[in-house]
């Protein structure tokens, strides 16, 4: 079970403790704005994000 199903898809979310260790939560979606991939900077390092067909998630350098 993921993090994410876990907040999102709860059904009593307004009743749900939040979670001990808050992560920041980032919808790939949104990242990606719709085109499916996203370039992510980690210091002088650039990756890709790619959302595959199948609906996971793929990060290359």
């Amino acid at each position: 079970m993921s993090y994410h199903s876990d907040r999102i898809g709860s059904a009593d979310q307004s009743r749900a403790a939040p979670p001990r260790h808050s992560l920041p939560v980032h919808d790939a979606r949104r990242l990606t704005e719709g085109a499916g991939t996203a370039m992510i900077v980690l210091d002088d390092k650039t990756y890709t994000l790619r959302i595959t067909r199948a609906g996971k998630l793929i990060l290359t350098k």
